[in-house]
This record gives C-alpha cells, sequence and structure tokens, in this order.
C-alpha cells in the first residue's frame, strides 16, 4: 500500500473513512489544506492548486421514498434537486440539516466522506466523476482530502451512476 503525504510533518488522521479505505488495501495519496466555513470545494481547490472539478463533494440529502442517501457530486457542479426528485420518483428532496447528517454519518459537515459512514446509505455518482482517473474526495475531516482511483471508489462504494447536475458558472 502507497500512502503519500503531500504537505511534510502532517500526520494521517484515523478517520472512521481512513480506516475503511486501508482495510481494503486501497491507495491512496493525502491533502491537507486550512479549512475555512463554508468555503467548499472551491476553497481546498484554490489552496492545494487543483481542479475544482476532480474534487468530489460528499451530500447527504433525504427525500419522501429514501429518508437518507448520499450524492457525490463533482465539486464545480451543483445538484438539481428537481432532477434528483424525477430520478428518485419523489416530489420532496432536500439536503439534510447539519445535525442530522452528523448523525447518520459519524462526521462533521465539511468532513463528510462516503467511506465508513455510522449509517449505511444508498449513494449515487455524478456520471461525470467516471471520466475521471483519478477523484479527491473528503478523507473524513475537516481540511483532510484523499486522492484514489475512480474505479476504487466505484468498486468500495457500488453506487448508482447518475446525471443531476447543474454547471455553476465560474465568478
Amino acid at each position: 500500500m502507497v500512502i503519500k503525504i503531500i504537505m511534510a510533518k502532517l500526520k494521517i488522521p484515523s478517520t472512521q473513512a481512513i480506516r475503511f479505505i486501508k482495510s481494503q488495501n486501497i491507495d491512496f495519496k493525502a491533502y491537507f489544506y486550512k479549512y475555512v466555513e463554508h468555503g467548499g470545494t472551491s476553497e481546498s481547490a484554490k489552496q492545494l492548486n487543483i481542479n475544482e472539478h476532480r474534487i468530489v463533494k460528499t451530500l447527504i440529502l433525504e427525500s419522501d421514498n429514501l429518508k437518507s442517501f448520499i450524492v457525490l457530486m463533482n465539486g464545480d457542479y451543483e445538484v438539481s434537486l428537481k432532477r434528483l426528485g424525477r430520478i428518485l420518483g419523489s416530489k420532496n428532496v432536500k439536503l439534510m440539516e447539519p445535525k442530522q447528517a452528523e448523525h447518520k454519518t459519524g462526521y462533521r459537515v465539511g468532513g463528510t466522506s462516503p467511506f465508513g459512514c455510522r449509517t449505511k446509505m444508498k449513494i449515487f455518482l455524478q456520471k461525470d466523476i467516471t471520466d475521471l482517473e483519478t477523484i479527491i474526495i473528503n478523507g473524513g475531516q475537516r481540511g483532510f482530502l484523499i486522492e484514489i482511483k475512480t474505479k476504487d471508489l466505484i468498486n468500495l462504494l457500488n453506487p448508482e451512476i447518475i446525471d443531476a447536475k447543474i454547471e455553476t458558472l465560474p465568478e
């Protein structure tokens, strides 16, 4: 197993996500950045000088027919709740309240990873992510991202591939 730490002198945290990734013998690279409240993927992309499209955000949502589920979305896209509702056959789709999302996942909002969540949830993956050889995703702690092969993400999580994006315009 190869583990690379991008910033010297920072120890890889032992998060639920990292324990899960290591238990599956998945290679990863660790990235650390200064967490900024409400900074999102644009902030981490800027600090790490990484294309925001490669950073995958983990969103915890709920609907009237799925009490909780995960959507993995490219950092430079937003989720179309209407399109997602049509995919799910649900009239009411929304982001879960932060406290409830933290309880379901075991992670603080801003540090949510799809790996090692406290509650097993259905996972949906934006289809554009499948075009990337590697992705960068939260490692289970604010200010901590990991890079893994996209095929490993798919093999580990077995997500349903969807198209529920809204492309955001650059500022």
